[in-house]
């Protein structure tokens, strides 16, 4: 009986060790882990904006022009005594007053002296005085007219007006004009000299003026007009009129300096007109 229980004690622990260690099935082999995701591209950073471009500073504004030539001084030879000097006739209206000599050759018509005032001889004809006047004339236009090397002065009307020059050689192939009530200044020394060429036509406005600084003097100016010059009505002018043709100073306008026309005529009505020391 104890072997048989033996027996079987021994059977049912076989039957255990089986159960728990035998025909377990295998652990299937661990999944591959999977592969990692790629990190995604960093976006790109934006392109920075260029900066907007920086407002372009305003022009400074213009000064008188600079590198200009000196001038020597124009010789008017005797024309140089002489406030008015005609080739055709010299006509006045009204009370007008020149200080200096008046000329006129080979002509021989001066009228309205009076009542016009001359402080000052007159000479007419074929006076020996005034012919040779009208010759240095003629010469004195003649060496401005070759002057080379000038600042040219843009054609336009009323170009002259709001401009401060500084002294030397101006030159435009047409005319010059100074706007109604414009103001051309001047500006230099006792010394200086000022020429201006023009091609045709010199015409000052109404109550326009030429504005003299620094100690610029009247006698170192010097306009060679290449047909006929007008000094508008109440204008204030300064300098030395050579003009090919013909001159006249509107009602009221007042010179100082010459008025000297080479084949022409001069008229006045009720102006000042003062010969520069």
């Amino acid at each position: 009986m104890k072997r048989l229980l033996l027996v079987s004690t021994l059977i049912l622990t076989m039957v255990l060790v089986f159960t728990f260690s035998g025909c377990a099935g295998a652990i299937g082999p661990q999944g591959e882990k999977g592969a990692k995701g790629d990190i995604g591209a960093a976006g790109a950073v934006g392109a920075t904006g260029a900066a907007g471009p920086t407002g372009a500073t305003g022009a400074t504004g213009a000064t008188g022009p600079t590198g200009l030539t000196p001038q020597s001084p124009v010789s008017l030879g005797s024309a140089a005594n002489f406030a008015v000097l005609a080739y055709s006739t010299v006509t006045n209206t009204g009370n007008t007053t020149v200080t200096g000599n008046l000329g006129l050759s080979p002509g021989t018509a001066v009228t309205g002296f009076p009542p016009g005032i001359l402080n000052g001889t007159q000479y007419t004809g074929t006076n020996a005085t005034a012919v040779q006047a009208q010759i240095d004339l003629t010469t004195a236009y003649n060496d401005i007219a070759n002057r080379i090397g000038g600042l040219t002065i843009p054609g336009g009307p009323g170009q002259l007006a709001g401009r401060t020059l500084t002294a030397g050689l101006y030159t435009s192939a047409s005319s010059l004009d100074l706007a109604v009530n414009g103001v051309l200044t001047l500006s230099g020394t006792a010394t200086d000299v000022f020429i201006f060429q023009m091609g045709s036509t010199l015409t000052i406005g109404d109550n326009s003026s030429v504005l003299l600084t620094g100690g610029v003097l009247a006698k170192n100016i010097f306009w060679q007009v290449g047909s006929s010059a007008t000094l508008g009505t109440n204008s204030v002018f300064k300098g030395n009129i050579l003009a090919l043709a013909s001159i006249s100073l509107n009602t009221g306008a007042t010179l100082n300096g010459r008025a000297l026309a080479q084949t022409g005529a001069v008229t006045l009505i009720a102006n000042t007109i003062v010969k520069p020391q």
